[in-house]
């Protein structure tokens, strides 16, 4: 089943997540993807302090932080994470660094860290809700 375009309750709900999430490992970037072949949009979140060590206490976090939440809006189960060491936090970063104004970044239909993207969604930096 297609989940259908990004809406602004999840772009909201994720932001709220990433106020929280930011206090447990600084947020680098953040950004939902929907691969060309997925009917499916992903939260990704990259950051400096998640390497291969703490992986899995990251995505711990992850969990513990959307129950904290509480959010219809935000699916647990769709959220990546990454460190900016990644093909993919190197792919957002670079995706950013152009567009340094307070506006998100919505780029479509193109090769982004190793998939073919048909839209991503990049947050402005800092994330505010």
């Amino acid at each position: 089943m297609d989940e259908g375009p990004l809406v602004e309750e999840q772009i909201e709900a994720a932001a709220r997540f990433l106020a929280r999430f930011d206090k447990y490992a600084p947020v680098r970037v953040a950004f939902w993807l929907k691969e060309a072949e997925s009917p499916f949009w992903y939260f990704c979140i990259v950051s400096d302090e998640i390497t291969g060590a703490n992986f899995d206490l990251a995505y711990r976090e992850v969990g513990r932080l959307a129950r904290e939440l509480r959010d219809p809006a935000f699916n647990v189960m769709r959220v990546k994470v990454f460190g900016i060491d990644t093909p993919m936090g190197q792919a957002a970063m670079n995706a950013q660094r152009p567009y340094p104004s307070k506006s998100p970044v919505v780029l479509r239909n193109r090769y982004f860290g190793g998939v073919e993207a048909a839209e991503i969604y990049i947050y402005p930096q800092p994330v505010t809700v």
